[in-house]
């Protein structure tokens, strides 16, 4: 037992002379937060100008003027509009609504492919839209399922929101919040496809009005919240350090790991970061 004893007394010794160098890489980055980070309170920012406000606003505004036309309510109520449509494009029919929402990710994967950076990387700008999406799902169905508002052309009673817009404007919002550093096209073509596709909704007689509008709102949305709850933790590799410890008599490892990025990927992040807008309502 002695013999053990002094075996992992001299690995301790050991790692305790090691460990300086060890910390030295955990400390770079708090050494980096040390200049990142004001010591001095925040300054109160007016409501109109915060984050939450900023990325309801818009949605608030289409979702609520969606609701106002909702049947025959409103200045230009929803069935004014189905009928002024039906009589201007009485045997219109198309399925291009069907593929166009999935146009503007095209638009992004196109872009990527052309080297033009968006402002996260690939693992982090996939997490961003399959968080979108489910949020998206979750109010879209929802409710469809609370308000069951019949279709124009009587088909079912899951009119309300639309679907198809609101995917479209989900996309558009996330190709506008990426590449927007780029130019600001990019988001001009996106939103203007979202458009078409919740004019053809209309067109189709497969929706009314109050849908279209909403639908526009709860994807945009939906982007907005993913953005708000997103940290850009994904694809940062830890720092384990494994040290021996001997207490009461008892051999045992300590184990300490640092989930902030490593020297070379703060400098990489730092240096992006001054032509970054991670947000579109930043």
């Amino acid at each position: 037992m002695k013999s053990v004893t002094q075996i992992w007394l001299t690995l301790s010794l050991f790692f305790c002379l090691l460990s300086p160098q060890l910390q030295a890489q955990v400390q770079e980055t708090d050494t980096l937060k040390k200049y990142q980070d004001s010591t001095l309170a925040p300054a109160k920012v007016p409501f109109f100008k915060s984050k939450g406000f900023k990325a309801t606003v818009v949605p608030a505004v289409l979702i609520g003027y969606g609701i106002s036309t909702m049947k025959d309510h409103g200045i230009y109520s929803s069935y004014d509009a189905k009928r002024d449509l039906q009589r201007n494009f009485p045997n219109f029919k198309t399925k291009v609504d069907d593929y166009l929402i999935f146009a503007p990710f095209v638009e992004l994967a196109l872009a990527y492919s052309l080297q033009f950076e968006g402002n996260h990387d690939y693992l982090n700008t996939g997490i961003l839209i399959l968080k979108a999406e489910a949020i998206n799902a979750v109010m879209v169905f929802g409710l469809k399922s609370i308000t069951k508002q019949e279709r124009p052309n009587g088909e079912n009673s899951y009119s309300f929101p639309s679907g198809h817009t609101a995917h479209a404007f989900l996309a558009a919002s996330i190709i506008h919040s990426e590449l927007r550093h780029r130019s600001q096209w990019f988001g001009i073509g996106a939103y203007t496809i979202a458009t078409g596709v919740g004019a053809l909704r209309m067109l189709n007689n497969k929706h009314w009005q109050s849908d279209v509008f909403a639908g526009a709102g709860v994807g945009i949305l939906s982007s907005h919240l993913a953005y708000l709850s997103h940290r850009n933790r994904w694809g940062r590799k830890p720092t384990i350090v494994f040290a021996p410890t001997y207490l009461y008599g008892v051999p045992g490892i300590n184990l300490t790991i640092n989930l902030d990025p490593a020297k070379s990927k703060n400098k990489f992040m730092l240096k992006r970061s001054r032509k970054q807008t991670p947000l579109a309502y930043k």
